[in-house]
């Protein structure tokens, strides 16, 4: 364990929305809420306002409407996620060339490894907490500058207990955690602050009446052992007590995303496992959308009553991070497999990564409406469209230009219209007009950078 809080973890306020408030001078200090707008769409990432009202992360979009109604509603704009991103990441990269994102708005330096290493090494210890202080600030203050977001830095010992002062700061602060500290912080926090612990293995362990992280490090390595396996058992003991030596290795290239649950009685019901596998699809989903990325290969993994394991994949034509395409690929691949004796494990992966791409988005969306509403193609005459035309669909919060008004975003489309919004990051809120949805002055377009270029700059992202 480190005697200086040397690793710092950044993870970005609401990032999602304050891109979109950013962007959009008339959302600025309201609710706003980014994720599928379908009818089985998800929270992506809610604005600190909307948070107000009980909507988070994950939760099903019917119910942050019933919750919010009067936020903004928007689809995502990966490429505007992944300009800023990129912007951030730099950021980071200046202060060490050990930097370890976990997704498009959270990572983990090392500062020991970058410019100011040497200089924390010959420092004592209230000089090197306040040199990592002052360098967390700055790079708050950098980034604010650059891209007019907010982020939050916990500074620690371990890659655990920065991840958890990073919470703690929140939203736009930076804790430091000291060396030596990290029993009395972890100690009256829930087992799931652990990283690796999930609903299941939190009902184990709260079953054995261990509900705090301090119950966990009083009950015992062996405790734990013999409650959720050796391998697993001993991590979380390390964890429970402070321990944590990962270090932070330098940008990982996920070669997949999964997700996996165990579970404390085997499942023999096809039903239930074809639910469970579902469920999974949909987290996978999530955490695909979450670093940015789509991918052709749907993967199932099971485990038996007996222990052994098998998986199941299937390829698509082409990268996806459509929920409905990998949970229906996923309960397909589901049904195959053999479940007599009962299932203890489950898991679905996506792998083949590449990417997210705008049009992705916009597909998926076309692909909600139509499912929702297939009455709508099946009453369209077949001869109302002449060969080659192409049907015109615009998405809440999309980029677009108009020929005589500018750059502005899609504020609503319907009954043959659409309500745009004219205005940009350095203008102030703009006016709203409306047009025909085929109006051929109106184009999508790119995603305009947070910052105004100066005179002769080239524009950031």
């Amino acid at each position: 364990m480190r005697s200086l809080p040397s690793i710092i973890h950044l993870d970005m306020d609401a990032f999602f929305a304050a891109v979109e408030q950013a962007s959009k001078p008339s959302l600025r200090g309201k609710p706003v809420i980014v994720g599928g707008l379908g009818g089985r769409g998800v929270v992506s990432t809610a604005s600190y306002e909307a948070r107000r009202f009980g909507v988070h992360s994950a939760m099903p979009m019917a119910q942050a409407r019933r919750l919010c109604p009067n936020a903004a509603f928007l689809t995502g704009r990966f490429e505007a996620y992944r300009q800023n991103s990129e912007i951030v990441m730099g950021l980071l990269r200046e202060l060490s060339p050990l930097v370890q994102p976990l997704s498009l708005d959270e990572a983990f330096v090392d500062l020991e490894a970058g410019p100011y290493g040497p200089a924390l090494a010959e420092a004592d210890h209230a000089t090197g907490e306040a040199l990592v202080l002052a360098l967390g600030e700055d790079l708050r203050a950098d980034i604010q500058r650059r891209t007019g977001l907010t982020g939050s830095v916990g500074a620690a010992g371990s890659k655990l207990m920065a991840k958890i002062a990073s919470e703690k700061a929140k939203p736009d602060g930076m804790v430091l955690i000291e060396p030596g500290q990290e029993r009395a912080v972890l100690g009256p926090m829930p087992v799931r602050a652990l990283p690796g612990i999930g609903p299941a293995t939190e009902q184990v362990l709260k079953r054995a009446g261990l509900s705090t992280v301090a119950d966990l490090a009083e009950a015992g390595e062996a405790e734990l052992v013999q409650l959720v396996g050796r391998a697993h058992g001993a991590g979380i003991f390390q964890m429970s007590i402070g321990l944590d030596d990962r270090p932070v290795v330098p940008d990982q290239d996920a070669k997949s995303v999964s997700v996996e649950d165990t579970f404390e009685v085997d499942l023999a019901d096809r039903d239930r496992v074809l639910r469970e596998v579902e469920t999974l699809a949909v987290r996978c989903v999530r955490r695909l959308r979450a670093a940015g990325r789509s991918g052709r290969t749907v993967v199932l993994k099971v485990r038996r009553f007996d222990f052994s394991t098998l998986t199941r994949s299937e390829t698509l034509r082409g990268p996806t991070d459509d929920e409905a395409v990998v949970v229906e690929t996923a309960r397909r691949l589901a049904e195959q497999v053999d479940i007599t004796g009962g299932v203890r494990l489950l898991g679905v992966g996506v792998a083949q990564l590449a990417d997210y791409t705008q049009e992705d988005l916009f597909a998926q969306a076309l692909r909600e409406e139509a499912a929702e509403h297939p009455e709508a193609a099946e009453e369209e005459p077949a001869e109302a469209e002449a060969p080659g035309a192409v049907v015109r669909r615009w998405w809440p919060g999309q980029d677009v230009e108009h020929a005589e008004f500018g750059p502005g975003w899609v504020q609503g489309s319907g009954v043959g219209r659409v309500t745009v919004r004219f205005e940009t990051p350095w203008s102030g809120p703009g006016r709203v007009r409306t047009f025909a949805v085929d109006d051929p002055a109106l184009e999508p377009s790119r995603a305009l950078p947070l910052r105004e270029p100066a005179a002769g700059e080239p524009a950031e992202g």
